[in-house]
C-alpha cells in the first residue's frame, strides 16, 4: 500500500508542478520540456535488452501530453515538433504508441499517468488558467466516473483506516467548546455537535434534521430541534471564537507531531458573505452587498495557503454601518489585527494577502506593526493612471515606485509594484512592505496567486459543511458558521493524516473529498440503517 500511495502523490506532484509553471505564464508544452517525473515507484515493462528507441520518461510524457489534451494518436503523429517536448528523437508511430499502453505499461504506470493528467486538467478549468490545448473538463469528469473502481485501488484506503481517522479529528475539534449550561442539563454538548454535524451533512433545516437524527440515532438520545436552538444561543460570541482559538490549537498540535510549522508561513485574508432574505429591521449584524441590492452576513477569515496544510487559523464577524442601522463605519483594520494576532499564537507568519477590499493606509500600517510583510492589490486612482500611462510611453512592463505610509497608527516605508496582469492585457499595481527591485517585482507578485485556495475553502463551507437556517439570531447565525469552519478544518487535518499514512503529501490536492468527510464524521456518530 505504501508504494502505491507514494505512485499516487508522485503523479499529484507532477500535475502540481505543471500547474505552478502554467500560473507563471509558461506555456503547456514548454512547462512540459522541463518536468522531471518521479519515476522511482514505476517499471518499465520492456527488459533492459528489449530494441525499444523511445525513453521509458520520454513515453510517458507522451502519454501525459495526450490525458491532457484528448488528442488521438494519429493527431500526435502529424506534429513531429513535439518531439523535444517529450524528449524522444521522433515521435513515435500510432502502432508503437499503442503498444507502448499495451504492452509496456502496466496498470500502476497507467493510472500514474491518468491521475497525473486528470488532476492537471481540473486545475485548469477550476482556476480558469489560459491553457488551449487543455481537453474539456466534462471529460474528465465522465472518465472519472468510469473509472472508481481503478482510482479505489489505488488509493488503498480502508473504510476502517479512514473511520478511525476521521473520528481521531473530530474528538480533536470537538472538546474545547463549552456551552456553560447546567451540569445536570438533559443533553450533553457534544451530543448538540453531533446533530449539527448531521444537519450540516444532509443539507437541511434545523427541526427537519433533528428529526431525521432521532430516527437514525434513537428518539431519546438526540434534543429537539428547538432545543438545539436554545442551546446554540449559549454560546455567547466570545466564548465561541475563544473555543474555535482551542480546537484550533487542538488541530495544530497533531500536525506538528508529523510535521512542522516553525518556518514562517504564508496567510490570507478575505471576507465571505453568507445571503440572507429576512426583514433587516433590527438586524445589525446584516450589510449589504457589492451589488447594491442584496443582503448578508459577513465573516471575515485568516488561512494558511501555499505549500502548507490548508487550515483557517481565526474567524472574526464583520459588522458594517449600513442605512437601516446607526453601526459606525467599518474599521476593517481592526478586523484584520484581530485575525493576524489570533493567528500568530499558533504559527509565525511571514507574508499576509488581502484582497482590494483591505486597499487602505490603515491596513498597511496595522500589518507593518504586527511584524508581518504585506502583498495588497491597489484600487487604480489618477495617480495610478498617471503612472501607466508613463511605462507605456516608455515601453516598460515593470516599474517600482518608493512610498511611505504616515498614519495615527505609525509610519514605515512601502512600495508599489507595477506588474503585466494576469487577468487581462493591461497592469496590476501591488502594495508591499517588501524591498523588492524591478527584476524580482513579477515573481514576488505571483506569490499572490496562491490566494485562489481561500475561495475554494469558502466553497467547501458553504456546500459541505454549512447547516441551513433560517434564525434571525445572530447566535444562530455565527455557530453555524463556525462549526462549519471547523469542520473544514477537520476534513484537512484527516486529509493530512491519510497522506501521512502513506508515506507522502499530495500538496493542496486532497485524497479524501469533503463530502466524504462530513459523511464519515457522521458515521462515526451514527449506527448504519
Amino acid at each position: 500500500m505504501e508504494q502505491r500511495g507514494r505512485r499516487l502523490t508522485d503523479a499529484f506532484v507532477a500535475a502540481l508542478e505543471l500547474r505552478k509553471h502554467l500560473r507563471e505564464g509558461t506555456a503547456f508544452c514548454d512547462a512540459l520540456t522541463v518536468l522531471k517525473l518521479q519515476i522511482e515507484t514505476l517499471e518499465d515493462d520492456y527488459p533492459e535488452w528489449h530494441p525499444a528507441p523511445y525513453s521509458f520518461h520520454g513515453m510517458l510524457k507522451l502519454f501525459v501530453y495526450l490525458e491532457v489534451t484528448g488528442d488521438s494518436y494519429r493527431s500526435l503523429t502529424r506534429h513531429p515538433e513535439l518531439a523535444d517536448v517529450f524528449g524522444l528523437g521522433q515521435i513515435p508511430n500510432e502502432s508503437v504508441i499503442s503498444r507502448t499502453w499495451r504492452n509496456r505499461f502496466d496498470d500502476d504506470v497507467r493510472r500514474y499517468i491518468t491521475a497525473s493528467a486528470h488532476c492537471l486538467v481540473k486545475e485548469i478549468h477550476n482556476q480558469g488558467l489560459s491553457v488551449p490545448e487543455v481537453r474539456p473538463l466534462e471529460e474528465v469528469k465522465q472518465s472519472s466516473e468510469e473509472t472508481t473502481d481503478s482510482a479505489e485501488d489505488a488509493t488503498e484506503f480502508s473504510d476502517e483506516e479512514i473511520y478511525r481517522t476521521t473520528r481521531l479529528a473530530r474528538e480533536h475539534g470537538f472538546g474545547p467548546f463549552d456551552s456553560e449550561r447546567a451540569q445536570n442539563a438533559t443533553y450533553e454538548d457534544t451530543r448538540f455537535f453531533e446533530l449539527q454535524t448531521f444537519i450540516g451533512m444532509v443539507g437541511c433545516g434545523t427541526p427537519q434534521g433533528a428529526a431525521r437524527f432521532k430516527f437514525r440515532r434513537g428518539k431519546e438520545y438526540g434534543p429537539h430541534g428547538d432545543t438545539h436552538l436554545r442551546a446554540v444561543k449559549q454560546f455567547d460570541p466570545e466564548s465561541l471564537l475563544k473555543g474555535f482559538q482551542q480546537a484550533t490549537e487542538r488541530l495544530l498540535s497533531v500536525i506538528q507531531s508529523e510535521s512542522s510549522f516553525r518556518r514562517p508561513v504564508t496567510v490570507a485574508i478575505d471576507i465571505t458573505t453568507i445571503r440572507y432574505f429576512g426583514n433587516i429591521e433590527g438586524m445589525p449584524m446584516v450589510s449589504g452587498t457589492k451589488d447594491g441590492e442584496g443582503r448578508a452576513f459577513k465573516f471575515a477569515t485568516l488561512s494558511i495557503v501555499g505549500w502548507n496544510i490548508p487550515l483557517i487559523l481565526a474567524v472574526e464577524p464583520v459588522r458594517e454601518s449600513s442605512s437601516w442601522d446607526e453601526n459606525p463605519p467599518n474599521r476593517v483594520h481592526r478586523v484584520v489585527r484581530r485575525l493576524v494576532r489570533r493567528a500568530q499564537e499558533h504559527v509565525p507568519i511571514e507574508m499576509v494577502l488581502c484582497d482590494r477590499e483591505f486597499d487602505s493606509k490603515a491596513v498597511y500600517q496595522t500589518l507593518s506593526n504586527l511584524d508581518v510583510n504585506y502583498l495588497i492589490p491597489k484600487r487604480i486612482h489618477s495617480a495610478e493612471r498617471e503612472n501607466i500611462e508613463t511605462m507605456d510611453e516608455d515601453e516598460q512592463e515593470v516599474a517600482v515606485e518608493s512610498a511611505s505610509v504616515h498614519v495615527e497608527q505609525g509610519s514605515h516605508s512601502m512600495q508599489f509594484l507595477y506588474v503585466p496582469s494576469t487577468k487581462s492585457d493591461g497592469t496590476a499595481v501591488f502594495a508591499t512592505n517588501l524591498r523588492v527591485s524591478a527584476d524580482e517585482a513579477q515573481a514576488v507578485c505571483r506569490r499572490y496567486s496562491s490566494r485562489w485556495q481561500i475561495e475554494n475553502e469558502y466553497k467547501s463551507i458553504k456546500n459541505d459543511f454549512l447547516a441551513k437556517t433560517s434564525s434571525k439570531d445572530y447566535r444562530v447565525r455565527l455557530f453555524y458558521f463556525v462549526f462549519a469552519v471547523l469542520l473544514h478544518n477537520i476534513w484537512r487535518l484527516t486529509d493530512f493524516l491519510l497522506k501521512i499514512g502513506v508515506g507522502g503529501e499530495m500538496e493542496y490536492a486532497p485524497v479524501l473529498t469533503a463530502g466524504e468527510c462530513v459523511e464519515l464524521v457522521c458515521s462515526a456518530l451514527l449506527p448504519p440503517d
